[in-house]
């Protein structure tokens, strides 16, 4: 009876072996001919791994990439990701381009921040917003239906990959994307959060993207053009919120950035809220950070008091993100945002907190002045009625 070899390797390692590889190589090259070599084979390799929906495989390369600390996990990220969110049009000299944008919406509340299904009449003028400052003429774009909090957002790149499928073919359906609210898990309710609107976009082959690609205009003038518009004509979909929108990007940047400008946007609006809510200036905020760890350090942590008492009126959580580490100077900036945000009374704790959480609610623990993590607790004392948001 013939036996199987003992050592036989299954699939999902065999497959990321390759990816490894091919990545490994393509980080090490030395020229753009040597370049064209390993990203051709990348790409077919990554093409046929997301077609056939095989997530395992390339997270698993992805994972032992991230452990080596060098460029091959960059280049294997680059080429997953463009493969996930975008896609060709037609073939040879003729192929054209699709891609899936997010447009990050930054916001904050004391109700709850809204999410699911947009009015058509405000998709239309956010369309025309995308075209008049951020597009390029060319340009043919498909808007979805829906705002999309972090938790209904695609999970994995499988995921993405099917629903830039759908907004692709709603695209060249020249419609909308329609969306079912039923689809999506009910969103978490948080002081501060991001909101998506998600858009396909179309460009002929060779053909600028976006608008500061064929005009001799600056970038950061359209996007502060496309900010003012958008701000206005989202104030329907955002009723009393106070949000701020950014620049559309391709998917997973546009996550990446609306991750970054998160934490100092909800540090800021930890402190509104609290003089909205107990009419105390930021100056009177007592400010306690500490370094919370799980294997390392996963986040900071801000407990925020009053001028007198033990008691975390609020808390903020400052997650580390991509390549940040112990040894980055994210105190530093946490502390220097509080400070440029009117906080005076500032202390960090230099001692390892555990990454804990309350028992009962699972909200993250805070710092306090005697640097114990405790539950924030706000003082029973109704709102001010000349609170407004701003």
């Amino acid at each position: 009876m013939k036996r199987s070899p003992f050592n036989r390797r299954p699939r999902v390692a065999r497959e990321a072996d390759q990816l490894v590889w091919l990545a490994e190589g393509l980080a090490r090259s030395s020229s753009r001919v040597e370049d064209a070599f390993w990203e051709t084979r990348l790409v077919t390799e990554v093409a046929t791994l997301v077609d056939a929906e095989d997530e395992s495989a390339l997270t698993a390369a992805l994972d032992r990439l991230s452990q080596s600390g060098e460029r091959g996990f960059e280049e294997l990220a680059d080429v997953v990701e463009s493969r996930c969110e975008s896609a060709q049009l037609g073939d040879g000299e003729n192929r054209g381009s699709l891609l899936l944008l997010a447009i990050p919406v930054l916001a904050w509340s004391r109700l709850r921040i809204p999410a699911g299904n947009l009015p058509d009449a405000l998709l239309a003028q956010l369309r025309d917003d995308l075209q008049s400052h951020v597009l390029d003429k060319g340009a043919r774009v498909a808007l979805g239906d829906f705002l999309f909090s972090p938790d209904q957002l695609p999970q994995g790149y499988i995921a993405t990959a099917n629903l830039a499928r759908r907004f692709f073919a709603a695209l060249e359906a020249r419609r909308p994307l329609r969306l079912d609210p039923t689809d999506f898990v009910e969103t978490g309710q948080f002081l501060s959060d991001v909101r998506y609107v998600l858009a396909a976009v179309a460009i002929e082959p060779g053909a600028p993207l976006f608008r500061w690609q064929a005009e001799e205009v600056q970038r950061d003038a359209q996007v502060s053009a496309w900010a003012a518009a958008a701000q206005k004509t989202l104030a329907g979909a955002f009723p009393a919120c106070a949000f701020e929108v950014l620049g559309p990007e391709a998917f997973f940047a546009a996550c990446r950035e609306s991750d970054r400008q998160l934490r100092p946007y909800s540090l800021n609006a930890g402190i509104e809220f609290l003089r909205a809510t107990l009419g105390i200036e930021p100056a009177q905020l007592r400010a306690f950070i500490g370094g919370f760890h799980g294997h390392r350090l996963e986040e900071y942590r801000i407990g925020l008091c009053l001028p007198e008492g033990e008691v975390v009126v609020h808390g903020l959580v400052w997650p580390l993100l991509d390549a940040e580490d112990e040894n980055s100077e994210l105190a530093a900036e946490i502390e220097q945002r509080l400070r440029d945000a009117g906080v005076l009374h500032i202390h960090v704790f230099e001692q390892r907190f555990p990454l804990e959480f309350c028992d009962d609610c699972g909200a993250p623990l805070y710092p306090n002045e005697d640097g114990e993590p405790v539950h924030p607790e706000m003082p029973e004392q109704p709102t001010s009625p000349s609170a407004h948001l701003h």
